[in-house]
């Protein structure tokens, strides 16, 4: 593990790992201290809160001073220390002030490691699906083992324990953190980076964006909600943990495999084929939750609502965001990708579900999807009017 893209591929393996142990435990953990659904809602929209500033302004600050790698330090240890106040924790305006601040720090660790990652690979042949899916598949491969393990381990000692594996894993994060090499961001700029702002005025962008972030939306209730759905059908906690060990099973085999077959269709046509997949997907949660089976096959479906859609996000990235846009690409992807759909759905979600039921918040998920599918296909139409990299060729390597 002495590659930069091995040392990059534990960083995500633990960074996923600490997210896969965070987002399906944390609502059962809060429940057990006796919040509702909706301040469940509210708590789980808070990660999505900082999504909207902080990648941004990390990137920035990588994309100016291109220490990407120190940043990630600095960020990982602030995670560290805030995962630490969680084990006093309690009252509600406490847990939100601490998980505001955790995942204000957190928040740097993708758009910067995507940047440098993808660097790497501009300066090593230019992106390559296979290698890229291949680095990437750690992360779906921590996911597994923190929700698998989290999942038994809880059922077995108690979701009281929750705060305390929550450093354990932030530990593990800030270890990897610190074996990130360095050499290869040593890199001096003549003059400032270039704007971000021309390449957001272009129709093919803002398509692009406004379909990631639809799908993402219609996935924030399987993020916020679909453990306390379980519960509420009675599954136990280990059974929370093997259905989502399924879901990141498929996905680390789609990442693993991605190479060859990435390619037979362009990243447009993928993204469209995830919100097609993504619309099924949550009309049968919605129809057929109660049936293990329907369970089963729509959490295998994230290879392709996810993981395929991943991977065409970051190919469109590497695209249209190169050089020392890079990392403001990524942050922008962080924030109109996952910042606003997550808070729009955590709040939303949690609106719907308290009035509603679960049910109801997995069918307005079908229907987002479905818009996410139309601004694909409407980017994909509109592609011919943009040159690949326009506007981008001022960002230098």
């Amino acid at each position: 593990m002495n590659s930069p893209l091995s040392r990059f591929g534990f960083l995500s393996f633990a960074y996923f790992a600490s997210i896969g142990l965070f987002n399906p435990f944390s609502p059962l953990w809060l429940q057990s201290l006796g919040f509702s659904a909706l301040a469940i809602g509210g708590i789980a929209s808070l990660q999505s809160w900082t999504r909207i500033v902080t990648p941004y302004a990390w990137s920035w600050l990588g994309d100016h001073s291109g220490r990407r790698v120190a940043l990630i330090r600095a960020a990982v240890a602030g995670t560290m220390l805030s995962a630490v106040a969680l084990l006093w924790a309690r009252d509600y305006a406490a847990l939100a002030a601490v998980v505001i601040v955790l995942f204000a720090f957190n928040g740097a660790v993708v758009p910067l490691s995507e940047a440098a990652v993808s660097r790497h690979l501009a300066a090593t042949g230019g992106f390559d699906a296979g290698r890229y899916g291949r680095m990437r598949m750690w992360g779906s491969v921590g996911f597994i083992v923190a929700v698998l393990g989290g999942g038994f381990a809880l059922e077995r000692i108690g979701v009281h324990w929750f705060p305390l594996t929550v450093v354990g894993i932030n530990a593990l994060l800030l270890l990897a953190a610190w074996r990130l090499p360095r050499a290869h961001e040593a890199v001096r700029h003549d003059g400032p980076a270039p704007s971000v702002l021309p390449l957001l005025r272009q129709p093919v962008v803002l398509w692009f964006f406004a379909s990631a972030a639809l799908t993402v939306l219609a996935h924030t209730s399987l993020y916020a909600f679909f453990s306390l759905y379980l519960a509420s059908l009675d599954y136990t906690k280990a059974h929370v943990g093997i259905l989502w060990a399924v879901s990141v099973g498929f996905e680390v085999l789609f990442f693993w495999l991605q190479g060859r077959w990435f390619d037979r269709l362009g990243p447009w046509r993928w993204l469209q084929v995830a919100a097609a997949v993504s619309a099924l997907r949550f009309a049968i949660l919605a129809a057929a939750g109660h049936w293990a089976l329907a369970l089963v096959l729509t959490q295998a479906s994230h290879a392709i609502t996810f993981a395929a859609h991943h991977a065409a996000c970051i190919a469109l990235l590497h695209e249209h965001f190169p050089g020392r846009l890079r990392g403001r690409g990524q942050a922008l992807y962080a924030t109109l990708g996952y910042g606003l759909p997550g808070v729009i759905g955590g709040v939303g979600g949690g609106w719907i579900v308290d009035r509603f039921g679960y049910p109801a918040v997995f069918a307005v998920s079908a229907v987002a999807a479905v818009l996410g599918g139309l601004c694909a296909t409407l980017g994909h139409r509109g592609l011919a009017a943009v040159p690949p990299g326009a506007g981008g060729g001022q960002g230098g390597p």
